[in-house]
């Protein structure tokens, strides 16, 4: 591989090949493709699960930040908080899943996770939180608005 800088990568070529067996509706073989370097990999099934759990962890990353709170402040107290609450969060988002929103089955269970979108538990508790704690529609100033701005 060549850079748009010009430097060059020598990387390994994995091809795993697996059936669809129905899934998303599809028949067939589906060849999935990976590049790595600095490995000898005793399979390709090991490549594939491994690049699977790189995925876990890279969504959890971005479903946590969907959950945390924005901040300024620069304590890192409070933003070590903010974290372990969106952390929390996504938490009760995969129990409920697990519990309550999946669909039991012989051998597992099967994960609905359409019903509930990590973003809309999200707005539901904001919406629950404003209507527990009050929700300010206006903001109160110490003089009155212009009547016309001026340029």
């Amino acid at each position: 591989m060549t850079a748009g800088d010009g430097q060059k990568a020598r990387v390994s070529i994995c091809v795993h090949c697996r059936n669809y067996n129905g899934q998303w509706g599809r028949h067939g073989r589906q060849a999935l493709v990976y590049a790595f370097w600095g490995l000898e990999p005793s399979s390709t099934r090991w490549v594939k699960e491994t690049y699977r759990k790189r995925f876990a962890i890279e969504a959890s990353y971005r479903q946590l930040h969907q959950g945390r709170a924005r901040t300024s402040t620069r304590d890192p107290l409070v933003r070590l908080l903010l974290v372990g609450v969106a952390l929390v969060l996504r938490n009760v988002w995969v129990w409920l899943h697990y519990a309550v929103l999946s669909t039991p089955r012989r051998g597992n269970r099967r994960y609905n996770l359409d019903r509930l979108p990590l973003k809309g538990m999200l707005l539901w508790l904001q919406h629950q939180a404003e209507e527990e704690l009050g929700r300010r529609e206006e903001v109160f100033s110490e003089r009155p608005m212009p009547q016309r701005i001026t340029a």
